[in-house]
């Protein structure tokens, strides 16, 4: 009867361990979410911007890399060169038309591996003013586990890729000023649900705070 039993128990666990682990959801960090893109200026130099503040999601999972997947999405509102009359005209509708097209965004459709430890194929759709285009993007998930300030579980990873704009219906300038565009992704994430509850716990502390000094007003 111990033989049996003990067999069936070596059976479920070995059917536990077999079992893949669920994908676990993460919600970008916007303050840790941006896309660094630059281009090449006559020839001579190689000018840089920065679109910030990005949100999404991720899911992550680690026992089938390719059933992830990723989304981000980026406010062009957030666009700085460190040249105001530069950032004017790259928002303007020689460029992205931020009137008409607020965002930029790449949502994720196929996860591959790639040589190199941590290093994927991402290939997904690239949304820049109002134009979809299929992209892959060179990823690598740079780290996994707990945030040391608050605990939160999070993961991040830097990704690269290059891009025409003139697929974009962004074609002022070129040749002189490049068609390719070099694009940097770095972000991190958190994990969904214990983030949620972290944010919905600061909300509700600065609301206390804020009643407390309008109470002491009094």
């Amino acid at each position: 009867m111990k033989s049996i039993l003990f067999t069936a128990a070596a059976l479920t666990v070995l059917a536990a361990a077999q079992m893949p682990a669920r994908a676990t959801t993460y919600t970008l960090l916007p303050n840790y979410t941006q896309v660094v893109f630059s281009w090449t200026h006559l020839g001579y130099s190689n000018p840089s911007a920065q679109l910030a503040q990005g949100t999404g999601s991720m899911e992550v999972d680690e026992m089938m890399p390719e059933k992830s997947s990723v989304r981000v999405e980026l406010p062009l509102s957030s666009l700085h060169t460190g040249v105001p009359d530069l950032d004017e005209h790259l928002l303007s509708k020689d460029f992205f038309d931020a009137d008409h097209f607020p965002t930029a965004s790449f949502v994720s459709t196929k996860v591959t591996r790639a040589k190199g430890k941590n290093h994927y194929k991402v290939t997904g759709n690239l949304t820049i003013h109002g134009i979809t285009k299929p992209a892959t993007l060179d990823m690598m998930v740079n780290g996994h586990g707990p945030n040391p300030r608050n605990g939160l579980e999070e993961v991040g990873f830097d990704g690269t890729l290059t891009v025409k704009r003139t697929d974009f219906g962004m074609g002022h300038f070129v040749p002189i000023v490049s068609d390719a565009i070099e694009m940097h992704l770095s972000a991190e994430a958190a994990e969904a649900t214990s983030y949620a509850a972290e944010q919905k716990k600061e909300a509700e502390e600065e609301a206390a705070e804020k009643a407390k000094a309008e109470q002491e007003k009094k």
